[in-house]
């Protein structure tokens, strides 16, 4: 077997490959006389047919299934003589035609991955900040709580931010009415931001009985492009004004939240457990961001095409599966995913050297750290973690998850790191601020 490789352009790569005749015929014949023993025809005993019939009958359909497997084994053996990875799956050009006689030439072309040189992981600087759980946090906490469980009731005075007013509206534009411009019985928090801006304002001060001309602009970015960045004029009808009443923590309260007691010091502990632990995963989550956004700003690297694909591939299914049946994974475009799957790519590269580089394995009690953590906000985290290991797939996730935090840890025990003081709302707001 005779191999030729070409550097094209940035890292795809064309492996030429000339199979010989003999190692072809060999293994044409030996598919033939195995053929043999089982085929059956017409005017022959089973196993008896002449190899030369078998020859005529099967030998062309023969050997085109044994240059198909002789291109996958073949293609094999001469990047691993040649020392090529492959990214992703070869595009296969015959030389020659497939079904005449002799030596057969072939071609693939594909990517490989890249040689990645890491830059010093001192170089990288990290902010740490450092929080804790304090009582105040706690009685914000309940207050929260408590906000989350009041009761309206109506009131007979002009509202004001804070209060509910229930509302009929109808909306227009140019002077026409639009589709979904117009409610009824419909209620509406003043100064919780949920509307238009601009259109909880125009109603403080409004009573019930009341017909106010609320005029506002859609923004540029609105949901539904026909709107965005249009003005309209609602005539809102104010039907109710309720206020806001507040819950007492008293037992019923606190059983409420699964404390059967009623006992204020148990939701008080439970309040902690529960938000030193979204503390503690906010705070890690905001270290490895930054090292995972450093690593990728010092390390610039030549990411395979096709690597891209499947990380696109993937993001287009994580949104069909996001939005449901409302969405058709395969007409989403490509260029809609392509930044962020090229950024992903990118990091999985710098990653997959850094864990090979520092001989990175799961490490046992970090991987029961994680199935524990997992299981933690279920009543019953044994049959979770139990599930868990009973799958092997899932396993694996777990498992990379826990080598992913070594990894963090490996990259700050040599990365310049300041820890900056901070506070439970200042960690959790940013981590929302994120997320939204």
């Amino acid at each position: 077997m005779q191999v030729t490789v070409e550097r094209n352009q940035g890292l795809e790569r064309t492996v030429k490959v000339e199979i010989p005749a003999s190692r072809i015929d060999d293994a044409v014949s030996e598919r033939l006389q195995r053929l043999q023993r089982s085929v059956k025809l017409d005017g022959f005993r089973p196993g008896k047919v002449p190899q030369r019939v078998v020859r005529n009958r099967f030998g062309r359909q023969v050997r085109q299934e044994v240059l198909g497997e002789l291109i996958q084994s073949t293609f094999q053996e001469a990047v691993n003589q040649e020392s090529l990875q492959p990214a992703g799956q070869p595009r296969i050009e015959p030389q020659d035609e497939a079904l005449e006689e002799g030596d057969f030439t072939y071609q693939a072309t594909f990517e490989v991955f890249p040689e990645i040189e890491l830059a010093p992981l001192s170089e990288l600087q990290i902010e740490r900040p450092v929080a804790e759980v304090t009582e105040a946090d706690i009685d914000a906490m309940l207050e929260t709580l408590r906000r989350q469980r009041q009761v309206f009731e109506a009131v007979e005075r002009p509202a004001a931010s804070g209060d509910r007013v229930v509302v009929d509206f109808a909306g227009r534009i140019d002077g026409e009415a639009f589709e979904g411009g117009s409610g009824e019985n419909t209620p509406v928090d003043l100064g919780a931001g949920r509307m238009i801006e601009g259109f909880e304002e125009q109603l403080e001060g409004a009573s019930a009985g009341e017909t106010r001309e609320v005029t506002v602009t859609f923004p540029e970015d609105y949901g539904s492009s026909e709107l965005a960045g249009r003005e309209a004029v609602f005539d809102v009808t104010v039907k109710e004004v309720q206020a806001g009443r507040l819950p007492e923590v008293d037992e019923e309260f606190i059983r409420g939240f699964g404390i059967e007691s009623g006992s204020l010091d148990e939701l008080r502990d439970s309040l902690r457990r529960n938000m030193e632990r979204e503390l503690r995963q906010a705070l890690r989550t905001r270290i490895k961001q930054q090292v995972m956004d450093g690593l990728r700003a010092r390390n610039p690297v030549d990411v395979p095409e096709a690597l891209v694909e499947e990380e696109t591939d993937r993001l287009r299914q994580q949104m069909k599966q996001q939005l449901g049946d409302q969405a058709n994974a395969d007409a989403l475009p490509a260029e809609l995913f392509h930044e962020e799957a090229h950024k992903r790519a990118h990091l999985g590269l710098i990653l997959q050297e850094l864990v090979r580089q520092a001989e990175l394995k799961p490490d046992p009690e970090r991987v029961q750290a994680q199935l524990d953590d997992l299981a933690s906000s279920y009543e019953q985290p044994e049959q979770v973690i139990q599930y868990y290991r009973q799958n092997p797939q899932m396993m694996q996730g777990v498992e990379a998850m826990a080598v992913e935090e070594q990894l963090v840890d490996h990259v700050l025990e040599q990365a310049q790191v300041t820890e900056t003081e901070s506070s439970f709302d200042a960690i959790m707001n940013k981590r929302n601020e994120q997320q939204g």
